[in-house]
């Protein structure tokens, strides 16, 4: 049978006679094939490689290396042509929701990359590097160094990926608004209102002072990259509007006010030669900023629900839909997926990037469906729609309880459809895994990350950006589980999380998959009671709590194996709202 390289490329034929074992590489420049493509025969009259570039003349070799690990490649001659759909394709890790990985984890991610062709790595961070002047921001949270940055730079350089900066400078800046030595930089210093709760400030005031504050902290850190290409973010300032700048958006208009700030980020970077990166939230409320986006700036939408998983939360009658609708959450657009958005884009002759998420957040051992369909309709739509980049986005929601594993399987899959989506569309993700990545010869790790990515559904209860299993364990009053699942679901996600099975891998999936069956006999109690967990009898309250312990010791100590310590407490305080209101019933 012809051997299967990953991804698949977009044309393989097969035949008869294969090359000798040990054939000389004829390989020859090709400008006229596309970039980054190949042209590859085997055979008995040897080996041939045409291609475009360097990339080309990678991607042939590695094709060329996985043919060769076939025990038919001396009998089966093979003809392969290939190239990318995206020209750049990221993968986005992010490092700011607690957990820091470890330069022996990154350095396995650059490896997991490279097999998966992503050309661009992000490390998305807040307070997590070390700023020079910036010690009590970061001195908790084992943050990456320059000497981190630049030995993960020529460890990505010699796998032909560039490292990209991608460091927050608008929203999500609460880490360094909590201390008082920044305070005064925010947009509304004694924090705001969203979902029906108070929240500490996030969103830097739209200032000069503050635009220069950023631009001090990007500096910083792409001087260790090698890159000309820088990630701002600037997504989600959610209190744009209602502290500092409320009487100039009154005037200009809040979009106007937003994109002023996230040009004057732009424009040192773009006059230096930069290409940039920023999110694109604006534009669906502010289409007419569009013709302000300057040369060299890319927009990248972002979307981490597909269209059938959304249109299901909107068919529930639950209270789901009507929560994220109070954050301002446009469920209609969500509901298109990416075409909408991206067309938008494209009329307006802007290269853009489509961005689409792993869904390995908020759900503790994934919702792999999700994302798969979520990163196939981002590969469709940015085709369609003529996307430049294709980003693949893993959050740390809630401390990023979630073990690194779990994100296995959609890099995986998004590196093949971000590659060529037409012949990766149905990859066989278990079977890459457990031959290419997790080494398990007898075919079970993959299996079990597939099996636990599906356990979300067996709960049935349709929710936007996370599952039960993370609503149970991680309280937020403001987005509560919209219904108790019924008895039988939870029969069903008991039974799958208990035949999970698959070195650290296997012992992280094990204890992701014992913490959702706490989560799932959490859930019990409450159905039993109707109520909240402080509600349920004290019996059972105390038994949980006992339960609750070890999985906490064992929490910690998988975290420790890939991730450094800094964030470890920070990310396990997430679940102590449950633990509350398990003592408040135990103590009844």
């Amino acid at each position: 049978m012809p051997a299967t390289p990953y991804p698949a490329p977009r044309s393989l034929a097969s035949a008869p006679g294969g090359a000798p074992a040990d054939a000389e590489v004829d390989a020859v420049r090709d400008p006229s094939l596309p970039g980054q493509g190949y042209h590859l025969t085997t055979g008995p009259e040897g080996i041939a490689i045409r291609y475009r570039d360097a990339a080309g003349l990678r991607y042939a070799l590695q094709t060329l290396d996985q043919l060769r690990a076939d025990p038919g490649f001396g009998t089966t001659g093979y003809t392969i042509s290939d190239h990318p759909d995206f020209e750049r394709r990221g993968f986005l890790l992010d490092i700011s929701r607690d957990r820091v990985p470890t330069r022996r984890t990154l350095a396995r991610w650059v490896d997991i990359l490279a097999l998966a062709r992503f050309n661009q790595f992000e490390l998305y961070t807040e307070h997590t590097y070390a700023f020079r002047d910036h010690q009590e921001v970061w001195q908790d949270a084992s943050p990456l160094t320059a000497a981190d940055l630049r030995w993960l730079d020529d460890r990505c350089a010699a796998a032909g990926i560039d490292l990209v900066v991608n460091q927050n400078t608008f929203g999500h800046m609460e880490r360094f608004l909590a201390h008082p030595a920044y305070t005064g930089r925010a947009e509304n210093p004694a924090g705001f209102v969203r979902g029906g709760q108070h929240r500490p400030p996030s969103t830097l005031a739209p200032t000069p002072e503050n635009a220069e504050f950023a631009h001090r902290l990007l500096t910083e850190t792409t001087a260790n990259v090698r890159a000309r290409r820088l990630n701002i973010g600037a997504d989600e300032p959610f209190e744009l509007g209602t502290g500092q700048s409320r009487d100039r958006a009154a005037r200009e208009g809040l979009g106007t006010v937003y994109f002023a700030y996230v040009t004057a980020l732009l424009r040192p970077w773009l006059a230096a030669g930069y290409t940039v990166q920023f999110w694109a939230d604006v534009f669906a409320e502010h289409p007419g900023l569009l013709e302000r986006v300057p040369p060299g700036a890319i927009p990248v939408v972002w979307q981490y629900d597909s269209p059938r998983h959304t249109a299901e939360v909107l068919a529930a009658a639950d209270g789901e839909s009507a929560a994220w609708q109070d954050r301002g959450t446009d469920l209609t657009r969500l509901a298109d997926g990416f075409a909408a958005h991206g067309k938008l884009l494209a009329e307006a002759g802007i290269p853009y990037w489509v961005a689409p998420g792993a869904a390995n957040w908020n759900g503790l051992v994934g919702r792999l469906d999700n994302a798969v369909e979520n990163m196939a309709d981002a590969a469709a739509a940015g085709l369609a729609h003529g996307a430049t980049g294709y980003l693949l986005t893993s959050w740390g929601d809630h401390g990023m309880w979630d073990p690194p594993s779990v994100t296995f399987a959609p890099a995986v899959y998004g590196g093949g459809a971000s590659w060529c989506l037409e012949s990766n569309r149905d990859l066989d993700i278990a079977a890459v895994l457990d031959t290419r990545v997790l080494l398990d010869a007898a075919g079970l790790a993959g299996r079990a990350l597939e099996r636990l990515g599906g356990v979300y559904r067996l709960f049935d209860v349709p929710m936007l950006n996370g599952s039960a299993v993370a609503r149970t364990l991680f309280d937020d009053p403001s987005l509560p589980l919209p219904r108790l699942p019924a008895p039988d679901a939870l029969d069903r996600a008991a039974a799958a999380l208990a035949a999970a099975d698959g070195e650290v891998t296997v012992r992280e999936l094990l204890h992701a998959a014992t913490l959702a069956e706490f989560a799932v006999d959490v859930l019990r109690a409450r159905v039993a009671a109707n109520a909240e967990a402080d509600a349920i009898d004290a019996v059972t309250a105390r038994r949980l709590l006992h339960r609750m312990d070890a999985l906490l010791a064992e929490q910690r100590a998988c975290w420790l194996l890939r991730s450094g310590p800094g964030g470890l407490e920070d990310s396990v305080t997430r679940i102590e709202p449950l633990r509350r209101r398990l003592l408040r019933a135990a103590s009844r």
